[in-house]
């Protein structure tokens, strides 16, 4: 997420309900994503990258969904990420990865 772009409703209520925290949350993300020396896609594909790790399904499908719509991200680059996901987390977190990838 840059820019006030979100994947998914919570956002929207906190935007809604809760505007001062709302903005903070955006100045925060903002800042993250200011790389001085990797791009913002560079930074998003690590972001990918480490919501597979975890095997959050609902996070790790957000992370792609708005990758894909933002940074124009392919399957092809996530699949390199999620192929170093399974040298380092191993293969339970990979497949669920790439079952989510497939899917989108």
């Amino acid at each position: 997420m840059k820019n006030e772009v979100f994947v998914g409703e919570g956002m929207k209520n906190v935007k809604k309900d809760c505007p001062e925290l709302y903005e903070s949350i955006v100045k925060l993300n903002n800042a993250v994503y200011s790389g001085k020396v990797l791009d913002y896609k560079a930074q998003k594909l690590i972001a990918i990258g480490i919501t597979a790790s975890t095997g959050d399904e609902k996070s790790t499908k957000k992370q792609m969904k708005s990758g894909m719509a933002e940074l124009d991200i392919t399957k092809d680059e996530i699949c390199d990420v999620l192929k170093v996901v399974l040298l380092t987390s191993g293969m339970p977190a990979f497949t669920k990865a790439m079952k989510i990838l497939y899917e989108l």
